[in-house]
């Protein structure tokens, strides 16, 4: 298969079915992951400490530790999707288990009469983003599939659509992409599949007409992707005196994310006589993206009292290099004065983009926690995050351009709220955990608000811990299928469960 590489100026010409606001908070999403403790308790371990995957809120966590420790999770996650297309739903389902969590710290005791009583040294990894994901839209349509290869061909001359001499499509759709972009390419497939005729043969002709005729079309949108994306933290705390923790974490973002949609399309449509009718489409799109970043955080924690504690962490924007390829095909079916006939538009070349950068938004994190002794616990964290400040580069790309212009439009700061409680009963650990999150977006539609509950239990065998965990959070997505001609949307509303354990090992 050849590969292409296409500048991303000639990307204002047509957008890809990436690099759009959605994907982009998609990618730099982080979920409440970890510890199977961490999750019981909802994520709200800003003020606490003493827990690996806390180190990833605030880096002062690692001096909470009094030695040292390391702790490995294993998850079992299950989506559970609700699909709703043109007043039809279907269901869906997908399961995964994972590694999510591996970390340790590690204490060096403080020097001299200086105040500072120890140091932390730390590293965990955390899989902060679960992208495995599949659903399936069914339903009958006014709108054909054909809007949007014809969207993309007007304005485009009819002898750029059309092979020359010994030039087969692959050659074109290369030569296209080089030249005139993304939508030049869609406009070739339509045309090649029969999709679109030229209102004239002129090859200066710029207008075309659709061949689907059908009063109603009945479509199968099929999505599916995996992936993940991490964030491993290589952290430095220390304890100064009794009652002050800080710490520094620099954080190593990655992420690798295939993504496949197929649409199925079928009319009842005969034959007319003189014209070509296309009754059966299949369009499918390919998308594989792998990225890194970088971030740090600042935090403390103050042990105000013996039982209450507070804590500040600030997160920094995270600067997230993406790279794209992209692969397209279409196979059509035709009936026309001649009988059935079927095509097969397969460029088998694949689109690689030039790299871009996503800046996500820093966060601003505030907590509190009291303890009853050793009776147990309870813990608050707050953040705001302000999704305005989300931004693509480099940003002289005209596309790019126009998508921070929207961001402004489109999104909004976000509240986000986590609560968690522990009861200690000798040896035995029981939590519970209630966490909230508003949309990113306005509309608080392409994306809803989550929420979550989650419960856990934790026995304590003296230098050897087992945690295990249970975590719901459900979340609405709405979505157009496409960013032209075929936009009708879909509603996704995601059921979300994990089953956690936490092996942790005291050195």
């Amino acid at each position: 298969m050849k590969k292409l590489f296409l500048i991303l100026a000639i990307s204002a010409s047509g957008t890809t079915f990436a690099q759009s606001i959605a994907e982009a908070l998609n990618y730099s999403a982080s979920n409440t992951t970890g510890t199977a403790r961490y999750r019981a308790m909802g994520g709200a371990f800003g003020a606490l400490g003493g827990d690996l995957s806390a180190i990833g809120d605030n880096p002062a966590s690692s001096a909470v530790f009094t030695k040292g420790t390391v702790s490995f999770s294993l998850s079992n996650d299950n989506l559970d999707n609700t699909t709703t297309f043109l007043g039809n739903s279907t269901n869906s389902s997908d399961t995964d288990l994972s590694l999510n969590q591996a970390g340790g710290v590690f204490i060096i005791d403080g020097a001299g009469n200086s105040g500072w009583n120890k140091f932390s040294l730390g590293f965990n990894y955390d899989r902060i983003g679960n992208l495995d994901n599949q659903y399936r839209a069914i339903g009958t349509n006014t709108n054909s599939i054909s809007s949007y290869f014809s969207d993309f061909a007007q304005g485009v001359p009819l002898d750029l659509l059309e092979t020359l001499d010994g030039e087969t499509v692959t050659d074109l759709y290369q030569f296209l992409g080089e030249s005139e972009g993304f939508g030049a390419q869609q406009a070739l497939l339509g045309y090649q599949s029969f999709i679109l005729d030229p209102l004239t043969n002129d090859p200066g002709n710029t207008e075309y007409f659709v061949n689907t005729v059908g009063e109603a079309y009945e479509q199968e949108y099929l999505f599916a992707s995996e992936g993940y994306s991490g964030k491993a933290s290589f952290n430095i705390g220390a304890q100064y005196n009794d009652n002050l923790y800080v710490g520094l974490n620099l954080n190593s973002h990655f992420l690798d994310y295939n993504q496949s949609t197929v649409l199925f399309e079928s009319n009842d449509a005969g034959p007319d006589e003189g014209f070509t009718n296309v009754t059966d489409i299949r369009f499918e799109n390919n998308l594989r993206t792998i990225g890194s970043g970088f971030s740090f955080q600042l935090g403390a924690i103050s042990k105000v009292t013996d039982n209450l504690r507070l804590g500040f962490t600030y997160d920094s924007p995270t600067w997230t290099t993406i790279d794209e390829e992209t692969t397209q095909r279409i196979t059509t079916t035709a009936v026309d004065d001649a009988g059935v006939f079927t095509t097969v538009v397969n460029p088998r070349v694949t689109n690689v983009y030039e790299s871009y950068e996503i800046k996500s938004p820093g966060k601003y994190t505030g907590s509190a926690a009291y303890l009853f002794g050793k009776k147990g616990l309870i813990s608050l964290d707050y953040s705001y995050k302000d999704y305005t400040a989300l931004s693509f580069r480099p940003e002289s790309d005209a596309f790019f351009n126009a998508q921070n212009a929207a961001i402004d439009n489109l999104l909004q700061p976000v509240n986000a709220l986590k609560l968690g409680g522990e009861i200690r009963a000798q040896e035995w650990s029981f939590r519970a955990g209630y966490r909230y999150e508003d949309s990113p977006f306005k509309d608080e539609t392409t994306v809803s608000e989550l929420t979550g509950y989650s419960a856990g239990v934790g026995y304590n065998f003296g230098n050897v811990k087992v945690d295990v965990a249970y975590d719901n959070f459900t979340q609405d997505r709405t979505t157009s299928l496409y960013s032209t001609g075929l936009t009708s949307s879909t509603t996704v509303a995601s059921d979300n469960t994990s089953i956690i354990a936490t092996l942790t090992l005291s050195l």
